[in-house]
């Protein structure tokens, strides 16, 4: 590649270019451009990031990072929040809440490069805001289409805008159904799908899911769900020719078409969580419990249990699928890989410190962040290699996210951009 540093010269001393070679130059940068475009074009658009697996396709994150290295830059926030970041090409969403009654409300916006606050829109709630001192009216993580931004805060508010932050619609869903109730919290994040967003709100009072017109915030179809306490957050999955939404609760699993909410199948031999989510890998659906099991998809038959392990607890985590194997993290940091095939454990690794979010699994690697704030970053193989273990000081529960070349973590003073 030809490169001209012109910054020393006078006009008179520019070397003449052919015609030819600025051709060449202009289809070189042209190039150049469209690289740097593409390079790290992965978003992170929902719970867990790209796809909602807690996988990212990013390579040459750090593995190390400290006050003086590979911190690109940290935003202060204005109040506390659980969710998780979301990134759409090149800007960064988070959600937070504030005031001594939580009651407060905001979607900030950021430039993903520099850190620059983009915007913020701010919002008074309208649900309850009673919950347990760990969580707060900020838990769950919004998610983006590509055009806009949706965000179901603990109050069972709903907010959708444009990227520029300009809104267009707001739903009560207290409004709508008025005996739901928030008691120690609701944390389970929307999905959205094509032009449907799902949301499963499950508690003490009255209890549905529903697909929801993305563009308009109308009910596309709703059911009613058990009325019991549940965090898990819905999941997206290919069953068949269907895209289905699975639904978790401690009695069930049920799978819905995305767009009609038509229920395709059920599972009841087992006894779901209520905090971590499932997950899926290779047609394999992972589902976290009293017991982890593993579920063959078959379309719209119900799925075929595969195999059941009591020795891979996940705590609040969920459970992660890479290259054949599943990861689960427990709440007090043993992390187990097992054969996705048969359940057998491969290897165990603990981590000295308590663990409140799910993993992120990234060029092989995998991050795990500690309420402490200190991530553990460990090479995945045959066994565990730890490669770094990197704090920052601040209480984090939010998982961490990779998008553009990055990994982002949020606490509940601040977002964190680490990239080398």
């Amino acid at each position: 590649m030809l490169l001209l540093d012109t910054s020393r010269m006078g006009r008179d001393n520019i070397p003449s270019i052919t015609h030819r070679e600025t051709l060449m130059l202009r289809f070189t940068f042209a190039l150049c451009f469209a690289f740097a475009a593409t390079a790290h074009a992965e978003d992170a658009r929902l719970f867990r990031g790209a796809g909602g697996t807690g996988v990212s396709s990013e390579k040459n994150l750090p593995t190390t990072w400290s006050e003086k290295e590979n911190i690109r830059w940290k935003a202060p926030l204005p109040g506390r929040g659980l969710s998780c970041p979301i990134i759409v090409g090149d800007r960064v969403f988070v959600t937070a809440c504030t005031t001594v009654h939580q009651n407060r409300l905001h979607v900030l916006c950021f430039d993903a490069k520099t850190g620059k606050q983009l915007w913020e829109r701010q919002f008074w709630a309208t649900g309850g805001t009673q919950c347990h001192p760990k969580t707060n009216m900020a838990a769950p993580t919004p998610v983006s289409d590509g055009k806009r931004i949706i965000a179901l805060f603990a109050t069972a508010d709903i907010v959708c805008l444009d990227l520029e932050g300009n809104l267009e619609w707001v739903r009560s869903l207290v409004g709508d159904y008025p005996t739901i109730g928030n008691n120690v919290g609701m944390a389970a994040s929307p999905t959205v799908h094509g032009d449907t967003l799902v949301v499963q709100m499950e508690n003490i009072g009255e209890s549905f899911a529903a697909g929801i017109d993305v563009a308009t915030g109308k009910n596309r179809w709703r059911h009613d769900r058990p009325r019991i306490i549940n965090w898990a957050t819905p999941i997206v999955v290919r069953s068949g020719k269907v895209d289905a939404v699975v639904l978790q609760t401690p009695t069930e699993l049920t799978a819905h078409d995305v767009s009609t909410g038509k229920q395709l199948w059920s599972f009841t031999q087992t006894r779901p969580s209520t905090i971590p989510s499932a997950t899926a890998g290779d047609g394999i659906l992972f589902v976290p419990g009293d017991k982890l099991v593993a579920l063959k998809l078959r379309g719209e038959e119900d799925p075929e249990p595969l195999w059941t392990s009591n020795k891979l607890p996940s705590g609040y985590s969920s459970p992660t699928y890479f290259k054949g194997r599943v990861y689960t993290v427990s709440g007090r940091g043993v992390v187990n890989a097992a054969d996705a095939k048969t359940g057998k454990i491969d290897w165990t690794h603990r981590i000295d410190a308590n663990i409140a979010s799910s993993p992120l699994i990234a060029d092989g690697r995998m991050y795990i962040t500690a309420e402490g704030g200190q991530t553990t970053v460990l090479e995945l193989g045959d066994e565990a290699k730890v490669l770094a273990v990197n704090p920052i000081g601040e209480t984090i529960l939010a998982c961490p996210v990779a998008a553009q070349g990055a990994i982002f973590l949020r606490s509940d003073k601040h977002l964190w951009c680490i990239a080398k």
